[in-house]
């Protein structure tokens, strides 16, 4: 609740500016929802599948690909393109969502418990990286410094900057058999122990999409630049949306995201956090007439061409949705369906678990080895024959299915795939 008087409090002094189109008011798209949501008090008693538009016939256990819009924010979408078609110069450039869009970015700033300055809105994560990597000043003597956890969104952008600046990249191997005895000391001195005097950039992901480890940032932060590590960028892709993401006091430089996944935003957004300590640092990666009028914004770091307004107006509504649940309810829902998939694992013989089992470093996102049978065959014959959505991982290190499920997704989805697994490995 003090989350979301803050986030009210913050969007309230904002949308105080005369010009506010009432576009923006997207209490007439989602109305019912926030009000079903908050008579009925928790999601375990609210039907959430309703208020979707997956086909029946699928369970969808994929929001660390790619979330599942809410029916009320698709529809908010669809109005703002109807309206920007009405006339695409007057809502492009005429000024009239500037506001507007600037009301979004408060959102973003709030759900983030950052600055609105520090907030800039990209097209996905891996855009967020590469502003980094080719913008930071790195060069001869430099060195970047992550783990095989990463997702490459993160990583190859820094592998190709280095090879034409000069600085250079640390990739170590992550121990994949340690992760489900893994405490957050161990954790920490995984990534210590690769620190040299050369490392100026260590990268991180909140928690990464193979199984699901959170990395605690605001620790890892502090380790980090007490051993000399001068700026923290941090993978939040499977985050933001899912976790109370606090980031402004974390210690943590950068933080990029895209909100098409747990925040159930339309594809082709992104959100970068860039403290205001460190833009200073950062060259923009686009050039045009945004650096120089606004020169202490993150808003400078931003593709300043024409731009899916509508889309990105969206992302409001879809803030406002997950605000509407709450950040209590959604941990207990997340964790009521991970307690309840690692009690059927434990008494299965299909499956292993191959996630974190200490609840401070998990998240709604876990792998489960498949014993018997290769992952990627599994996913497949699962999805045609039951109509489960999963992404599978099928490496030296890992045959595993990974499991991320989010509001809608219920307890009896869990029943019904421990049932239709029985069936295609027994």
């Amino acid at each position: 609740m003090n989350h979301r008087r803050a986030f009210l409090k913050q969007i309230s002094a904002i949308a105080g500016m005369a010009g506010v189109s009432s576009i923006v008011d997207t209490d007439r798209t989602f109305a019912a929802d926030v009000d079903l949501i908050e008579r009925r008090g928790s999601v375990r008693n609210f039907r959430y599948k309703d208020r979707y538009m997956v086909d029946p016939a699928v369970t969808y256990f994929n929001h660390g690909s790619i979330g599942t819009v809410p029916r009320t924010v698709h529809e908010a979408h669809i109005a703002y393109l109807r309206l920007m078609e009405t006339n695409p110069w007057f809502y492009m450039w005429s000024g009239e969502w500037d506001e507007p869009r600037e009301i979004v970015r408060a959102k973003v700033a709030t759900l983030l418990s950052c600055q609105i300055s520090e907030v800039a809105i990209t097209h996905n994560t891996t855009e967020g990286f590469n502003v980094l990597a080719a913008g930071l000043p790195l060069g001869v003597g430099d060195e970047v410094l992550f783990s095989s956890i990463n997702h490459p969104g993160a990583s190859v952008c820094w592998e190709h900057h280095g090879a034409t600046r000069g600085y250079s990249v640390k990739r170590f191997d992550f121990p994949w058999d340690r992760v489900m005895e893994m405490t957050t000391d161990e954790l920490l001195g995984r990534y210590e122990e690769q620190i040299t005097p050369r490392t100026r950039v260590l990268v991180v992901p909140h928690v990464d999409n193979t199984v699901g480890l959170r990395h605690p940032m605001s620790e890892l932060a502090r380790m980090a630049k007490s051993n000399g590590v001068e700026f923290v960028a941090v993978d939040g892709a499977q985050t933001l949306g899912m976790l109370d993401i606090e980031v402004g006091d974390s210690g943590v430089d950068f933080f990029s995201a895209s909100p098409h996944k747990w925040l159930q935003a339309p594809k082709g957004l992104g959100v970068l956090y860039l403290s205001n300590d460190v833009q200073q640092h950062l060259s923009p990666m686009w050039v045009t007439w945004g650096q120089a009028r606004w020169p202490d914004s993150a808003r400078r770091f931003e593709d300043y061409g024409t731009r899916n307004l509508a889309e990105l107006l969206t992302l409001g509504n879809a803030i406002d949705f997950q605000v509407a649940i709450g950040q209590e309810t959604k941990d207990a829902h997340y964790a009521s369906l991970r307690n309840r998939f690692m009690q059927e694992v434990a008494g299965s013989n299909e499956f292993t678990w191959r996630s974190p089992t200490d609840s401070g470093l998990s998240a709604s996102l876990y792998a489960l080895e498949v014993n018997g049978m290769r992952a990627n065959a599994f996913a497949t014959q699962m999805f045609r024959e039951h109509g489960f959505v999963m992404r599978a991982f099928a490496t030296d290190q890992l045959n595993t299915v990974r499991i991320s499920p989010n509001v809608a997704n219920t307890e009896e989805d869990i029943a019904r795939f421990m049932g239709a697994t029985a069936q295609v490995l027994g």
